[in-house]
Formats: C-alpha cells, structure tokens, sequence
C-alpha cells in the first residue's frame, strides 16, 4: 500500500467518530492483500466513470446512511432514532387496461426487450425493470433478497410466485437511475388473478415516486377495475399520478381520437376524487411502432420529462434530507448532553441534601447524648475526658446539662429512645433524598461530543459538496 493510501485510510478513519479501532487491522491485511485491492479498485473505478453525476450523488447519499461503522442509520439507532436511507432509484409503477402499453414502453425506454408484449396478457404477474451489470431475470425470493422494502408483499398471498426482476445492462435515457414496476394488465368479466391485485397494486402505489396510468384507444381505458383502482390511489398520491392516452397511433383520425379522449375524461370526472382542475392526458406511442404512418401528436417526451422532472426532484429531497437528519442527530446528541448535564447539577444538590440530614442525624443526637453523660455522668466522664475538658464542655453545655437535671430520672430512659428514633428517622431522610439518577460516563459523553462533530464537520461538509456538483450542472461556476 502507498504511503498516499495510507494516509487517506487514515485521516478517514480519523473522521469516524468510533475512532481508529480497526485501522491497524486494515493496514496489515492491505499489505498481504495488495494485488486484490489493486484489482478491486480497478473495478471500481470502472464503474465510477459510468456513472453520472445525478447517480453517484444520491449513491454517496445512500452509503452515507448505510456505511456499517459510521452510517447515519446506525448513530440515529444508538440515540434512539430511527432514520431511513434514500433509495438510489425513483420508483415508476405502471398501470393500466390489458394490452395498454405499458411492457411496449418499459422497452422503448430502456432501448431493450426485456418485457414481452402482445395482444395476449403478456404480464401476468408484477415485473421489476432495473439497471445492473449483466443480463438477469429473477424470481420472486431473490426479489425480495434484493429489495427488503418489499417484503411485505409476501403477506399478500400468491403475490410472491409472480413476481420478477429483469436486470438489464442499459444506459439509455435515464434508466441507471429509474426502477420501474410493471403491474397486471387489468380487465373486467370472468377473469381471475392468483392473487388480489388490487391490494397489490395500492401497496406499491405507496412505494412509487411516480405513478403512470396508461389508457388505450380501443375502448378496455374504461374498465371497472381499472377506474376504481385509479381513484383509490388518487385518494393518497394524486401529486405522482400520469395520465397517458397509449397508442395513440391506433385510435384514427384526429376526431377519433379527440372523441376517445372526451370519452375517457367524462368516465374519469364522473369519480370525485379524479374530478380536479388541471388535468392533463398527453396523447402517446411507441415511435418505432408506428407502422401505419399516422401523424398524430406524439408527446412520449413528456413522459421522459417528468422522469426527469421527478429524479432532480428526489435528489434535492435526498440531500434536503440529509441535512436535516444531521441537524436531528446533532439536537439530540446536544440535549442528552444538556439533560445529562442537569442530571449531574441535580445529583450534586442531592447529595448536599443527604450530607445535610446525615450531619443533623449525626451531630444533634450526639450533642444530646454528651450532655446528658455530662449531667448524670460526671465522674465517669471525668476520668475519661480529663477535669480541664469536662470543665470547658461545662461551659459551653452548661445549659443543655442543667436541662437534663430538670428532667425526672424515670423519664430519662424515653428520652434516650427519643434521641435513638430520632437519628433513624433523619438517616432514612437522608437516604431518600440523597438517591441520584445514573449519568453518562465520561467515555460516553466523548462519543457524543464525537458523533456530534462527525454529523456537522464531515457529513454536512459532505452534502454540501455534493450538492455543488449537482448545482454545477446547470449552474454557471460564478453563480455559485
């Protein structure tokens, strides 16, 4: 290893706020290792010069959260937080009639037949589309080992034996940065899903970052199913719905298609909740599809546009998010700081509460008990305490001494049993108020201080930097 590594291994380190632990075992590995680190960074940098400057941000993002020894999800779980890491992808979930579109589209923008389309109902099940190194289709267990977040949909049941990843290699577009999520072709009648895709569907519905409702021209855009699971997503996730007229090439001429439209915007207002102002149907179609030559308007753009749209969206949301969760990290470090701080400042007083009752427990039944030996015990006292102390005791307890003489000597014995009660009772006092509540160690007050500055001095200085890469973008150098 190079003396520069080295050094970057070891300011890095210096940074975490669980200190330098494991750094020595990482040097000494990384010398026998050497050649296997060499080839993995090279791999590494491989990849990095793919990717785009929108991915590694909200890559960095994620692995700021997840990092195993200094991740943000794991400080916040120590503080009794819970924190949830961004995803490096935005969610598409696609919906619509049979044979709307949806598998012909997820093709076209990825340049890629990884979905088979057809008249028949090609997706039977639910189908993940996202981008990897290699080729890959799945099945529902590796899905789901892929995607935790998902697990949930084994409740549903049947849904797991239907559901599929299809890894493709594809760099077009803005696909590194968009998983989409291919849903059943809905219909009406007789027809019986092996499992209850409504319910399905409205759980990945709120999961999406976007969600596209296809319609097509052929008259299936006004099945039931179709309109009552569009109104009840709208219910929750109206600001991330898409309407699309697909194929928009197959509905005629301009005045069929017109009419198609007039015909899906009634059925779709005569529902409340989809009844809004602004709402907007783009007229769409596959380009290369389009073997009858017709000269209808094709706004497929827009759909691209709002993908776009919606990852600049996700990745200022990421790193607004990132911010905040430093800042919430750092409050609540600083009030368990300060809390401790009280605790120990209230420790202290009770403690000076309990040596107070503890001294009056002590030093008044004494004062009381020599007083009265002095009084009834002179000559005991005299050969114990000398003539010259007992004298100058005399003096100063003269008072208190003649008030034992006053006392009949058949009571002096309660006396002394009021003395003996009274010392219990102001040691239990004292005991009860001198009780304190536990505080952080010093070794834990270190840690937070630690944890503290590692959120404000490194992460925020990081997200700070990633967000000037992403201003640069668009931003001209000056501006900045």
């Amino acid at each position: 290893m190079k003396t520069e590594e080295r050094r970057e291994l070891f300011e890095s380190h210096a940074q975490s706020p669980f200190g330098l632990n494991k750094l020595s075992a990482r040097l000494d590995r990384s010398r026998v290792m050497s050649g296997k680190v060499k080839q993995k960074s090279s791999a590494t940098a491989a990849d990095s010069s793919t990717q785009s400057i929108n991915e590694k941000i909200l890559k960095e993002c994620h692995t700021l959260y997840i990092d195993p020894d200094n991740g943000l999800v794991k400080i916040a779980e120590s503080l009794g937080l819970t924190l949830l890491a961004p995803r490096k992808k935005i969610s598409v979930l696609l919906i619509g009639n049979h044979s709307a579109g949806k598998s012909s589209f997820i093709n076209w923008y990825v340049e890629e037949k990884v979905q088979r389309t057809g008249v028949a109902i090609e997706t039977q099940g639910f189908s993940i589309v996202t981008s990897g190194r290699k080729r890959e289709s799945l099945t529902g267990n590796a899905t789901l080992h892929l995607y935790p977040h998902f697990e949930p949909l084994r409740q549903i049941e049947g849904v797991t034996d239907y559901l599929t990843t299809e890894i493709s290699t594809s760099k077009q577009k803005r696909f590194n940065l968009v998983k989409f999520i291919d849903t059943p072709g809905l219909v009406d009648g007789d027809m019986q899903y092996p499992f209850d895709v409504n319910r399905a569907i409205l759980w990945l519905g709120d999961l999406a970052d976007l969600i596209f409702v296809f319609f097509d021209p052929i008259g299936q855009a006004l099945c039931k199913r179709t309109l009552n699971i569009v109104e009840e997503l709208s219910n929750h996730h109206s600001e991330i719905m898409r309407f699309y007229l697909s194929k928009a090439d197959e509905a005629g001429d301009e005045s069929d298609r017109q009419r198609v439209l007039m015909q899906i915007v009634q059925e779709l207002c005569k529902r409340p909740n989809l009844n809004r102002t602004g709402f907007e149907m783009p007229t769409i179609y596959v380009p290369n599809m389009n073997q009858k030559g017709s000269s209808c308007v094709n706004q497929i753009e827009e759909v691209c546009q709002d993908i776009e749209k919606t990852i600049n969206q996700t990745i200022q949301n990421t790193l607004n998010s990132l911010e905040r969760d430093c800042d919430q990290i750092a409050t609540l470090v600083e009030e368990k700081l300060q809390k401790n701080l009280k605790t120990s400042s209230e420790n202290l007083q009770a403690r000076f509460r309990g040596a107070s009752f503890g001294l009056l427990g002590v030093f008044i039944p004494f004062l009381m008990l020599t007083t009265y030996l002095i009084s009834t015990q002179q000559k005991v006292m005299k050969d114990i305490l000398g003539e010259n102390i007992l004298d100058t005791l005399g003096i100063y307890l003269g008072p208190l001494a003649r008030g034992w003489k006053a006392i009949p000597v058949q009571y002096s014995t309660y006396i002394l049993y009021f003395i003996f009660g009274f010392t219990l009772i102001m040691l239990l006092i004292a005991r009860y108020v001198s009780r304190t509540k536990l505080t952080l160690s010093r070794k834990e007050k270190r840690h937070l201080s630690e944890i503290r500055e590692f959120v404000q001095n490194t992460v925020k200085k990081k997200k700070e930097s990633l967000y000037s890469d992403y201003l640069k973008q668009s931003v001209a150098d000056h501006d900045l």
